[in-house]
């Protein structure tokens, strides 16, 4: 499936910073993949017309079990409100148990640098994932280990 294109709901004021969110998402199994990608659209629908939503892109990879999201935000705040919104909200609360993975990871940019180029999100993903691997590892080897 082609990337959605980055979509600009609200317009970012000049000389601002953007806090952007990018995510990974590794469904367990094919069969979930169309209520997923059903469910995304809804979601993507929400970006449009959400308050404080600077832009948006989302790359589906059905066949790989693999969705991405891009979105740039004026804060926090309203990033955070936008999850707590429905459909948002009870999306990913009844697609939990399909994720295999998941990584999110988040930065701060200049409004003037978005749309943010999907090959630094790529990026900044694939580091999350590799600091969250490391993370989880360290932690199994300090574990105590049964007698």
């Amino acid at each position: 499936m082609p990337t959605l294109p980055w979509t600009t709901p609200n317009p970012a004021t000049a000389g601002t910073e953007a806090l952007v969110m990018a995510s990974r998402f590794e469904l367990h199994s094919l069969r979930d993949v169309p209520r997923f990608f059903l469910k995304s659209l809804a979601v993507w629908r929400q970006l449009r017309t959400a308050p404080g939503a600077l832009g948006g892109s989302l790359i589906a990879q059905p066949l790989k079990r693999t969705f991405y999201t891009l979105s740039a935000w004026e804060s926090r705040e309203t990033l955070n409100a936008f999850a707590g919104a429905q459909p948002h909200r009870s999306t990913m609360t009844s697609l939990r148990s399909t994720m295999k993975t998941s990584t999110f990871t988040f930065w701060e940019v200049p409004v003037e640098q978005l749309p943010i180029p999907w090959a630094e999100a790529r990026t900044r993903l694939a580091r999350a994932a590799s600091e969250k691997a490391a993370s989880e590892q360290a932690a199994t080897q300090d574990a105590p280990r049964p007698a």
